[in-house]
Formats: C-alpha cells, sequence, structure tokens
C-alpha cells in the first residue's frame, strides 16, 4: 500500500512558522491584514471563509471583512474594492469568485494590486509565476502542491512531472511552480492523446482534471507519487471524491494524497503565508 501524503502534518508545520512571522513582524510595527472582499451569501465562500478566519486566529493576522449585496452595483462595487485595494495597511486580498454575473470581473481584476493578490488572480500574478519574480503570488492550490511535496522531502529536480490539467488556477501555474523546481513537466488536457500512456511514465503525477475518479491504476505506476488537487461530491459515497480513484490508486503507486484530508486542508495557510510575504515585501 502506498505511503498516505496527509495534508495536516504540512499544515501545523506552516501554522508554526507562520506564527514567528506574524510575531517578528509586529515585532517591527508590522501588522499583517487580510481583507476578504465577499459579494452575497454563497454557502461555499461562507464555508471557505469560516476557515480563513480560524487560520487566521491561528497565525496571528488581523482580519477585516467587506460584505456587499448580491445586487451591488459596478459603482459601488468598485469603490468599496478600490477602498482596500489602495490601503497600505491592507497587505493582502481575498476576493471571492466567481462575481455575480451582474459585475465586470475583467475590469474588476484588471484594477487588482497584484501586490496584494494573494490567490494568484491577476494578469500579474500569473506573469510572476511564469517569470519566476516576486510580482504577486501563485495561486494558492498550485502552491500547495509544492508545499506537500517540500515537507515530505520529495524534491523534483531531474523528475518526469505530468500535470493532468491545464487550467489557470491550477494546471498552467503548477506546471510552472514544477519547472521552476527543475522538474521535466509535461501538461495533459483534453486533447492530449493517450494520457494514460504519458501519465505512466510520470515521476509525480499531479491530476487537476476536474473529473471526479477519471484517474486509474492504468495512469501509474510504482515508483510514482501521485497529488490529487480535485474535490468532488461523491453522492454513491457520500462524501467528498478526488480525481483520482483512490482505491483502484493507492495499491499501485509509491505514495498518494488523499481526498479529503490532501492539498485542500494547506490551501488556506498558503493564503496566510501569502499575506505575510506580502507584508514582509
Amino acid at each position: 500500500m502506498a505511503e498516505i501524503l496527509k495534508g495536516k502534518p504540512v499544515a501545523d508545520a506552516m501554522l508554526a512558522r507562520m506564527r514567528d512571522t506574524a510575531d517578528a513582524l509586529r515585532v517591527n510595527g508590522v501588522e499583517p491584514t487580510l481583507c476578504v472582499v465577499r459579494v452575497g451569501e454563497r454557502a461555499d465562500d461562507l464555508s471557505y471563509e469560516k476557515g480563513v478566519i480560524k487560520r487566521c486566529e491561528q497565525v496571528g493576522v488581523t482580519l477585516r471583512q467587506v460584505i456587499l449585496p448580491e445586487d451591488v452595483t459596478q459603482t459601488d462595487f468598485e469603490a468599496a474594492f478600490e477602498t482596500v485595494n489602495r490601503d497600505p495597511s491592507v497587505h493582502g486580498i481575498l476576493l471571492f469568485r466567481p462575481l455575480p454575473k451582474s459585475l465586470d470581473s475583467e475590469r474588476v481584476r484588471k484594477l487588482f494590486d497584484p501586490k496584494k493578490d494573494i490567490d494568484g488572480w491577476t494578469d500579474g500574478s500569473l506573469a510572476g509565476v511564469y517569470a519566476n519574480t516576486d510580482l504577486g503570488f501563485a495561486p494558492c492550490t498550485a502552491q500547495a502542491v509544492i508545499e506537500l511535496l517540500r515537507f515530505y522531502g520529495i524534491d523534483p529536480k531531474g523528475k518526469r512531472a505530468v500535470v493532468i490539467g491545464r487550467s489557470l488556477v491550477i494546471g498552467r501555474p503548477v506546471s510552472m511552480l514544477l519547472m521552476h523546481a527543475n522538474a521535466t513537466v509535461t501538461t495533459c488536457h483534453t486533447r492530449t492523446v493517450d494520457v494514460p500512456a504519458i501519465a505512466k511514465e510520470a515521476d509525480i503525477l499531479v491530476c487537476a482534471a476536474g473529473v471526479m475518479k477519471s484517474i486509474t491504476e492504468e495512469y501509474t505506476n510504482p515508483d510514482q507519487i501521485v497529488v490529487d488537487v480535485g474535490i468532488h461530491w461523491d453522492e454513491a459515497k457520500g462524501g467528498l471524491s478526488g480525481d483520482v480513484d483512490f482505491d483502484r490508486v493507492a495499491p499501485h503507486v509509491k505514495a498518494i494524497t488523499p481526498v479529503p484530508g490532501g492539498v485542500g486542508g494547506i490551501t488556506t495557510c498558503v493564503l496566510l503565508d501569502h499575506v505575510l510575504k506580502a507584508a514582509q515585501r
């Protein structure tokens, strides 16, 4: 059976390190501050926000909230957003997306200061990921994959990495982060021919296809590290499942992340780590 790469030990280690960083910032007169901007009362937003609030308390990051009604106008939204976007005491902004269709998301994205974009949404942040500079930040889930590998001593250097999925949220940025870590990276997508054959050659397989249990043992080899970033509600199971069919894949690989309990638990820690880095910058 594969080694199970759980996210909790990674998150715990990050929390301990971040508390020290937050304390050091305060000693130097800097109050690390995150502002959550939310429109409406979507259940998934509220659930994630609750987790962020808990993490802020654990780390020692000051939290502000800008809560706007579902029917907010573009003018009113931009006025509220620009207030925190231009506030030097706010180091990071978490903007819940997608925004209502009544709002122009592209216009908002262009307004957003990449230096405060702690979840890698803006063009500036993505440019920073591709150029390997400190402009903005990588999307949190993509960075969480790297944090997990680092914690478990899995060095991508010289390894063959295959990423299944090419979204701007996970697939493409995690491919670039792995490349910056000196892996040789292949990105597979819906037009790739014979994905299982390509995936089977990987030392590190990152599954971000967005299709529940689509990755089976035919994609794997016995020396492979499998990182599953998918998250879906499994009606048959009555719980969460990933892109990987865990029960079928785990007996055939060296190590694997579970869902739940894997990468997902690290993402809010990465979010707070980005706030602290923004404050340090």
